[in-house]
C-alpha cells in the first residue's frame, strides 16, 4: 500500500477511534461481569488493596490477597467474608523478593488456579530528597513498585495468553505523570510501572490476545495514610481523594476495560498542558499548584508499635 492511502486508512481509524471514545464518554460502557473470576491483589493487607477485595468479594469473585502484613491479611479475609466472598484466600508474600513472588505465585495456582485479574497494588514512598535517601530505600523503592510487576506478570500472565483471557492492573499514580521535588525515586518507579504496562499491552496486540486486558490507574493523593502530611494549595483544583471514592472508579475502569484511568479529571487537562509549554511555565505552575512542595511536610503512615 502507498504512502498516500495508508496515510488515508490512518486518518479514518482516528476519526472513527475519537468518536467511539466521544461514545462512550457520553453512553458508559457495560459493564462485565467478575463473579467467578480469580482475582489477585497484591498489597491487600489495608487502604485500596483492601477497598478493592471488598468490592471484588460482594461481585463473586474468588480473591487471592498479597500483603506483608499478616494480620491486615487476616482482617481484610474476615472482612470479604462479611461482603459476600465465598473463596478468599490469603498469602503472605514479600513483593521486594522475586523469589517469594515465583514460590508463592505456584502455590496459588496450585491450590486455586490461574489468575485471571492482576491487580499490582503493592507501593511504598520514602519521601526523602535523592541526596538524603539511602541507597536501601531506593532499592527497596524500586523492588515493590515496579520490579515486583515484572515478576507476577511472568508468573501469571503466560495463563493468560494461553486462554486469551484476563486482566492486567497497573495501580500506579499521577507522580508516573511528572516529576515531584523529594519523589524521585517514588516517580521513577511509577513511571516504569506506566511505560511497563503500557509495552505490555501493546506486545498483548500485536500477538492477537485481545482477551487480554490493560487498566492503569494513575490518581493523585489518596488520604490512605500513605502520604500523610502532605497538603494542597488548591483543593479544589487538586483535592486529596477519598479512598472509598477512588476503589469505586477504580472498579468501574477495570469492569468496563478502560485502559487508563487518572484521578481527578483536572490532571488529564494538566498533562495535554505539559506536552504543549515551555519547562519554565511547567515549573511555575507546579509552584502554584503547590506540586512542588508537596512533600515539604510529608510524614508518612505511622508506625505501628
Amino acid at each position: 500500500m502507498n504512502f498516500f492511502l495508508e496515510t488515508l486508512k490512518v486518518i479514518g481509524f482516528v476519526v472513527y477511534y475519537l468518536l467511539e471514545s466521544l461514545v462512550f464518554w457520553v453512553v458508559p460502557r457495560r459493564k462485565k461481569n467478575v463473579s467467578g473470576e480469580i482475582v489477585l491483589i497484591t498489597g491487600a493487607g489495608s487502604g485500596i488493596g483492601r477497598l478493592l477485595s471488598l468490592k471484588f468479594a460482594s461481585l463473586g469473585a474468588t480473591l487471592v490477597l498479597w500483603d506483608i502484613n499478616q494480620e491486615g491479611l487476616k482482617e481484610t479475609s474476615r472482612l470479604a467474608r462479611e461482603n459476600g466472598a465465598v473463596r478468599v484466600h490469603s498469602y503472605i508474600c514479600d513483593c521486594c523478593k522475586r523469589q517469594d513472588v515465583y514460590r508463592v505465585a505456584d502455590q496459588v495456582k496450585k491450590e486455586v488456579g490461574d489468575v485471571n485479574i492482576l491487580i499490582n497494588n503493592a507501593g511504598i514512598v520514602t519521601g526523602k530528597r535523592f541526596t538524603d535517601c539511602p541507597d536501601s530505600l531506593v532499592e527497596k523503592n524500586m523492588e515493590v513498585n515496579i520490579m515486583a510487576h515484572f515478576w507476577s506478570y511472568k508468573a501469571f500472565l503466560p495463563a493468560m495468553v494461553a486462554s486469551n483471557h484476563g486482566h492486567l492492573v497497573s495501580i500506579a499514580s499521577s507522580a508516573a505523570l511528572t516529576g515531584v521535588r523529594g519523589l524521585s525515586d517514588y516517580c521513577a518507579s511509577k513511571f516504569a510501572a506506566v511505560g511497563f504496562a503500557e509495552s505490555v499491552d501493546l506486545e498483548m496486540r500485536y500477538l492477537g490476545k485481545t482477551g487480554v486486558k490493560t487498566t492503569i490507574v494513575c490518581p493523585f493523593l489518596i488520604n490512605t495514610g500513605m502520604f500523610e502530611g502532605c497538603r494542597t494549595r488548591w483543593p479544589t483544583l487538586l483535592p486529596i481523594m477519598d479512598p472509598e471514592y477512588v476503589a469505586e472508579k477504580i472498579m468501574t475502569a477495570i469492569r468496563q476495560d478502560q485502559e487508563i484511568l487518572v484521578l481527578p479529571r483536572s490532571i488529564y487537562f494538566l498533562l495535554a498542558l505539559k506536552s504543549m509549554i515551555p519547562v519554565k511555565v511547567s515549573v511555575l505552575l507546579k509552584e502554584y499548584l503547590g506540586i512542588s512542595c508537596l512533600m515539604d511536610s510529608f510524614k508518612g503512615r505511622a508506625k505501628e508499635d
